[in-house]
C-alpha cells in the first residue's frame, strides 16, 4: 500500500492555464461545470491546484468576503490519487492562505470526514433540485408587492444579501450582475428581496435567492421557473428555507443533498432577511 503523499506533488497558485485541466477534474466526477464556470469562480476568488508530474491532479478554490469571512469549495483529487492526504494538504494550504477568516463550505459525504478533521461543523443542509423547468403557477403577490427588474446601479441586493448571509457579499453581487440577469422583490416600493438567473452546466441556475420569507422567496422562484419554462434548471436551496418539498410538488425534483460546515465563528443573518437559494455550493 502507497503511503501518504509518496509521491512528488507541488501545490501553487491556479491560473487562468488551468482552467481546462480542472474542468477535466469535475468532469471525471460528472460535475456540470463548464470551462467557463471555472473561469468566473477564479475571476470572483482564488485556487490552488496540485501538479504531479506536469500534470494538475488536485484543486481547491476559495473565495473571501469582507475581512473576516469566506467560502471554499471545488475541493478535487485526481481519482488515481485518492487516499495518499493530497485533500488534506490543499485543505490545510487553504485554510493558511485565508489565515484565520471564518470558512463556510458544503461537504458531500466523501469529504465530510476530512473536513471534520480540520475543525469544521456542521451549521446545516442544502438540497439541489435541478432538470427541465415544470409549467410553473402564476405567484400570488401580496397587495403591495411587485417583482421588476434589477437595475444597473441597484444598491438595495448587495445589502439584502450581505444582511442574509452574515457575510460583505457587495463585490458578488457587483460582479454577478455583470453576467446575470436580476429581479428584485418590492413590497410597498421597497426592495425586501432579490434573485438571479445565471447560465451554468447543463442549462440554468437560479442563484441567489435572497427574501424577507418564504412567500417572498416562492414568487421570486417563480418568476424565473416562468421565464425558465422547458429548459434545464438547477436550484441549491437551503434546508432552513423550507422550499425543497414546494419544489418537489412543482416537478422540480431534488437530487442531491450536501451539509453545510463551518470552521470558526458565523454571523448569524439579520431579522427578516434570509438566503432561500444559494449563488453557488461553492460560493456559498
Amino acid at each position: 500500500m502507497t503511503s501518504p503523499l509518496a509521491i512528488d506533488v507541488t501545490v501553487r497558485a491556479m491560473g487562468p492555464g488551468d482552467i481546462e485541466a480542472a474542468t477535466e477534474l469535475s468532469r471525471a466526477l460528472n460535475w456540470p461545470h463548464r470551462e467557463e464556470d471555472w473561469a468566473f469562480f477564479l475571476e470572483l476568488g482564488e485556487g490552488l491546484v496540485a501538479e504531479h508530474a506536469g500534470r494538475v491532479v488536485g484543486t481547491i478554490m476559495a473565495w473571501r468576503y469582507g475581512v473576516d469571512a469566506a467560502t471554499l469549495g471545488m475541493v478535487i483529487v485526481a481519482d488515481d490519487l485518492q487516499g495518499r492526504g493530497l485533500g488534506r494538504r490543499l485543505m490545510q494550504a487553504m485554510i493558511d492562505r485565508l489565515d484565520g477568516r471564518t470558512i463556510v463550505l458544503h461537504a458531500t459525504p466523501a469529504g465530510q470526514p476530512l473536513y471534520e478533521k480540520l475543525g469544521f461543523v456542521a451549521i446545516g443542509r442544502v438540497h439541489q433540485h435541478q432538470g427541465v423547468a415544470p409549467m410553473a403557477p402564476l405567484a400570488e403577490l401580496l397587495p403591495d408587492e411587485r417583482v421588476r427588474p434589477m437595475g444597473a446601479q441597484d444598491d438595495a441586493p448587495p445589502a439584502l444579501y450581505s444582511r442574509a448571509s452574515g457575510m460583505d457579499r457587495a463585490d458578488l453581487v457587483e460582479a454577478m450582475a455583470q453576467v446575470d440577469k436580476g429581479v428584485v422583490l418590492t413590497r410597498d416600493h421597497l426592495p425586501v428581496g432579490f434573485a438571479m438567473l445565471r447560465r451554468f452546466g447543463r442549462g440554468w441556475s437560479i442563484a441567489p435567492v435572497v427574501a424577507p420569507d418564504s412567500g417572498g422567496a416562492k414568487v421570486l422562484v417563480l418568476h424565473w421557473l416562468g421565464q425558465n419554462k422547458g429548459s434545464f434548471t438547477r436550484i441549491d436551496v437551503t434546508e432552513a428555507g423550507g422550499l425543497s418539498p414546494w419544489l418537489e410538488g412543482l416537478g422540480l425534483p431534488r437530487v442531491d443533498t450536501v451539509v453545510q460546515m463551518a470552521r470558526g465563528a458565523v454571523t448569524p443573518p439579520a431579522d427578516g432577511i434570509s438566503v432561500y437559494a444559494l449563488s453557488a455550493q461553492a460560493l456559498g
